[in-house]
């Protein structure tokens, strides 16, 4: 990996939308992730299980920030007021082939108020615009319309499923992917 990408992600910088505050991760943030990744309404179409408890959380959170120290871990809390209401990030980077992909979490007491949209939009803008990204794809659960309503709003465009992709809690799942290129991204921006 490219000791730039490490660097900056060692301290991300704080993104700022109209709305929302996307900082860090830190220790503190326990309580705010554990009261949403404790909801299995939240993780059906997630990856990952729900937290059993707090300790979970807090030793999440722990590992989090040595991800960082390494500049491995490329996540933004999404801060709504004082208030961690989810994450927004790259779940990976390929500086290879000049693309990552996101991945977004809002807490349900959050959904349905456009905060998915905005974080989602300033970290596109950021991947393309600081990190020099030519495309940026986000993949979904085909089930969850509302995450592929995020991607959509943001410009992304629907490339297909791809069948049988992962296996996820013990089950073998159709994946979604969109996604969107720098051109596309310059061009809805002008």
């Amino acid at each position: 990996m490219n000791n730039s990408l490490k660097q900056i992600f060692r301290a991300p910088p704080v993104l700022y939308t109209e709305r929302l505050v996307l900082r860090k991760l830190e220790r503190y943030d326990w309580l705010d992730m554990y009261e949403y990744s404790k909801d299995r309404s939240l993780t059906r179409y997630l990856t990952w299980e729900p937290h059993p408890d707090s300790n979970y959380t807090m030793k999440y959170l722990s590992y989090v920030q040595s991800q960082y120290r390494a500049g491995k871990f490329f996540d933004w809390a999404v801060v709504c007021g004082e208030k961690m209401i989810g994450t927004c990030g790259f779940t990976s980077i390929d500086e290879e082939h000049l693309r990552a992909e996101i991945g977004y979490v809002i807490s349900p007491h959050y959904q349905n108020r456009g905060f998915a949209t905005e974080a989602v939009n300033r970290v596109l803008e950021y991947g393309f615009d600081v990190l020099g990204l030519e495309r940026i794809e986000a993949h979904y659960m085909p089930e969850n319309t509302a995450s592929r309503r995020v991607m959509e709003k943001c410009g992304m465009t629907f490339e297909g499923i791809l069948r049988r992709f992962m296996l996820v809690k013990g089950r073998q799942i159709d994946v979604g992917v969109c996604s969107i290129l720098r051109s596309e991204y310059m061009r809805q921006r002008s």
